[in-house]
């Protein structure tokens, strides 16, 4: 087995840098010649000895040895001459007779990039070799129809683009910017994620695409968009040379205040911290492959890699102005990417590569049914890359990392999310702060660590980066017109809706019972309203009618007291005290009217209201008619006051009121009113009424003592024109004017008015009424009474009309 520098040119016009002989040949394609890239070095370098391991392992390949070939190339172009000189093959004598043979590779590991990748992998693809990437992210590298041997050991960037939108939205960014790479690896990876943050509500508020060879003026026209925007948020879909290129821009017109989210790409790129700009970088999140450690993995020291750390030449024949190393040269205080292997992240990927190639191999050698059900056994020389290509290999690593491919050759994607930390070193580091992995489900997959996060300008708290302010609960999300959906504007709920949620989209209607607060975002009780003594309103009106209580009482007691003058015999007093005492009735009644109303309440209210006020009209109509019969009864040849005595008094007034109380009885036995919850009267409040039940039963009542009014009106208008002295006819006429009017009044007030008003009405009603005949049939004969005591005599009470005696 011999390893070793190819001198001699080799297919593709430039040599190979490494190679090593063996059974079958793996080929790998870096790029670290180029400013010498401890990187990519280290790539080739774990691919040589993971290939060394498994020649070393006797159970995997056994006897049998596996060679490599390792071309380093940095532009396209090259590449692609790498990759089909891979693919042809050199010649090889293999006999004394010159005969030569062709030795395929059976495998090509690399490139690191995208866009060399795609370069080289359709074209080896006609070849049917099978071409392994351990850095190529792009998602267009899926498409099988293009690259039918296309393999990675990284996810593609279709699941980084759908981690980093949720990334995005787990800390409540919905307006950000994106800048890309203007090539296909940022076109689509930066596509994949414009289209998951939709999807999450993320909106973009600027997409950008450049690239590293592109005129400073393109960097210049980027610099000024996110220096106009709102957004504090980057999505950076680059490689580590355009980051390094905008974060100094940006460093040079002093753009600060930006929370960067990278790409596997650069996010724990080594170089970032050559740029001018890299404090920028402080606090960047972004997703990269998880670290592993690759056991028995030592710095390998190789002739170049030694001569650019120590700039000494190995080789003193060379013809060279470097002086010659020493061999006291020292790796203990030497600090690169190269010598640090406690951290590998794709570095195993190139690990896993090279065993994915040699589990292949393995299969083919010792005919594994399992992934060769319909295969015979196969000798190592006749092997063909095809074969090697229909493998879908599944195995577990020495560390227990699983690796497989699916059918497009992605490989399973897990994810660290690395948060860049500046070191005391002045370098910048990324430390692990979460994972992120796609096998697991859906609300599990993105998981955060207990580790702090450092973010950009040493801000202690998330950044924040909206459109628009997050709308407080009590109101709703407007958008604003012609703006993205995460711009909008933060409207009040309506009266009567809530929203007890940020960003609410929707106001949300209270049930009928209950009403907004101030704030909209509750829905409280709806007040109970209905008329109450400790309101303005009810004391009023409680005051009136205890007040009328009051002054019948004293009437009453004045007329009790001069029971025995003519006066008070001539208006007949035991129709004028039931008349008081039925008044006294109606102003007690009004007061049911006010309170809570419950069952029995609102059967009193009005069933009472009713028959006392029946009682009182019949008083009064008895009354009239005792006046019109002790008229006639003055006159030569009349006796008509035997027919309307005092039992007819009573009778009538007993009949009278009789009548009301059926149809009361009929009322409260077919449909009684009853408390009643009325919703639709405002929106705010609930007016808490007694429903009259029958409507009919209600103006039954009212039409029945309206017809004893008019009755009564209109045989005391019939009365006007006996003496005046004697003329009690003329003041019942007027309290039943007023009586009547008031009643008329009341029938459309009571019908227009809201709420606890229509009660309001109806007890000033009573009231009006009440004091009417009160004050109209009493207080003339008060006043007598009290004031004018020589007017009481029967001789004065008679004036003009005959002495006869009347029977009073």
């Amino acid at each position: 087995m011999v390893s070793y520098y190819c001198s001699h040119s080799c297919p593709g016009g430039r040599p190979m840098e490494l190679a090593q002989d063996g059974d079958m040949v793996i080929g790998g394609i870096f790029s670290f010649r180029t400013g010498f890239n401890f990187r990519e070095f280290k790539f080739a370098q774990v691919m040589i000895f993971a290939i060394n391991e498994i020649n070393k392992n006797p159970e995997i390949l056994p006897n049998v040895t596996i060679g490599y070939k390792i071309y380093n190339r940095c532009g396209t172009m090259d590449i692609l001459r790498a990759a089909l000189a891979l693919a042809g093959g050199t010649q090889k004598e293999i006999s004394h007779d010159n005969c030569t043979e062709t030795d395929t590779v059976q495998a090509i590991l690399g490139h690191s990039g995208s866009r060399p990748t795609i370069a080289f992998a359709q074209v080896v693809g006609r070849f049917q070799i099978p071409v392994i990437s351990h850095f190529a992210t792009c998602a267009c590298l899926s498409d099988r129809k293009r690259y039918p041997s296309f393999f990675r050991t990284i996810p593609s960037d279709y699941y980084q683009s759908r981690a980093l939108a949720k990334l995005v939205k787990y800390f409540g960014w919905t307006w950000v910017g994106a800048v890309a790479v203007n090539n296909e690896y940022g076109f689509n990876g930066i596509a994949a994620f414009i289209q998951a943050a939709q999807e999450y509500g993320i909106c973009i508020e600027y997409s950008e695409a450049f690239s590293s060879s592109d005129p400073p003026k393109r960097l210049f026209e980027i610099t000024e968009v996110i220096r106009m925007s709102t957004s504090r948020v980057i999505v950076a879909f680059m490689t580590h040379r355009e980051v390094k290129l905008l974060s100094t821009a940006l460093y040079q017109q002093n753009i600060t205040g930006l929370q960067w989210i990278g790409s596997d790409a650069w996010i724990t790129d080594d170089s970032l911290a050559d740029s001018r700009g890299h404090s920028l970088l402080v606090g960047s999140l972004g997703f990269t492959v998880r670290r592993a450690k690759i056991t028995g993995l030592e710095d390998q020291f190789f002739k170049n890699f030694w001569e650019e750390v120590f700039d000494c030449s190995l080789d003193e024949t060379e013809n060279t102005q470097t002086q010659s190393c020493s061999g006291f040269e020292s790796l203990e205080n030497v600090d690169s990417v190269f010598t640090d292997v406690s951290e590998l992240r794709f570095s195993n990927n190139v690990y896993k590569s090279v065993y994915a190639v040699a589990k292949a191999l393995d299969a083919l050698v010792k005919c594994n049914k399992k992934l060769l059900p319909n295969e015979n056994c196969i000798k190592p020389k006749n092997i063909q890359p095809w074969q090697v290509r229909n493998l879908y290999v599944n195995f577990t690593t020495a560390e227990g990392e699983r690796v497989s491919f699916d059918s497009n050759g992605d490989s399973l994607a897990s994810y660290e999310l690395v948060n860049l930390q500046m070191t005391n070193k002045g370098t910048l580091t990324g430390e692990t702060v979460g994972i992120f992995d796609a096998s697991l489900p859906e609300s599990h997959q993105f998981i955060m660590n207990s580790i702090p996060i450092v973010w950009s300008n040493g801000l202690e708290g998330v950044p924040v980066s909206v459109c628009s302010k997050q709308c407080a609960p009590g109101t709703q999300k407007v958008l604003s017109k012609g703006k993205p959906i995460c711009c909008y504007d933060c409207i009040p709920c309506p009266t009567g809706e809530i929203s007890n949620v940020t960003d609410s989209i929707l106001c949300m209607k209270c049930p009928l019972e209950y009403w907004s607060n101030r704030e909209r975002d509750a829905c409280i009780p709806k007040h109970i309203e209905f008329l109450v003594y400790g309101e303005i309103l009810g004391t009023l009106l409680a005051f009136f009618s205890l007040f009328g209580v009051l002054i019948t009482a004293m009437t009453a007691i004045i007329f009790y007291c001069h029971k025995e003058t003519p006066l008070v015999r001539a208006n007949n007093s035991e129709l004028s005290f039931l008349l008081l005492f039925s008044l006294t009735l109606c102003f007690l009644c009004s007061l049911t009217f006010i309170g809570r109303p419950t069952e029995w309440s609102c059967m009193l209210r009005h069933t009472a209201f009713g028959i006392t006020f029946v009682l009182c009209i019949s008083c009064v109509l008895g009354k009239t008619i005792v006046v019109l019969m002790a008229f006639r009864a003055t006159l030569p040849g009349r006796n008509v006051m035997k027919w309307f005595g005092p039992a007819q008094q009573r009778i009538s007034v007993l009949a009278f009121t009789a009548i009301q109380v059926l149809i009361c009885i009929l009322w409260l036995t077919i449909n009684p009113p009853f408390p009643f919850m009325n919703l639709s009267l405002y929106n705010d409040r609930i007016i808490l009424e007694c429903n009259l039940g029958s409507v009919v039963g209600f103006w039954a009542v009212l039409g029945y003592i309206g017809l004893l009014a008019l009755l009564c009106f209109v045989l005391a208008f019939l009365a006007r024109s006996l003496p005046d002295n004697f003329n009690e006819a003329k003041f019942i006429t007027f309290s039943m004017l007023i009586f009547c009017a008031v009643w008329i009044a009341f029938v459309p007030a009571y019908v227009s008015s809201p709420g606890k008003f229509t009660v309001a009405v109806e007890i000033f009603a009573i009231l009006a009424s009440s004091y009417g005949l009160l004050l109209c049939i009493f207080l003339p004969k008060c006043f007598i009474l009290l004031f004018r005591p020589e007017k009481n005599t029967k001789k004065h009470i008679m004036g003009k009309s005959s002495n006869n005696d009347i029977q009073y």
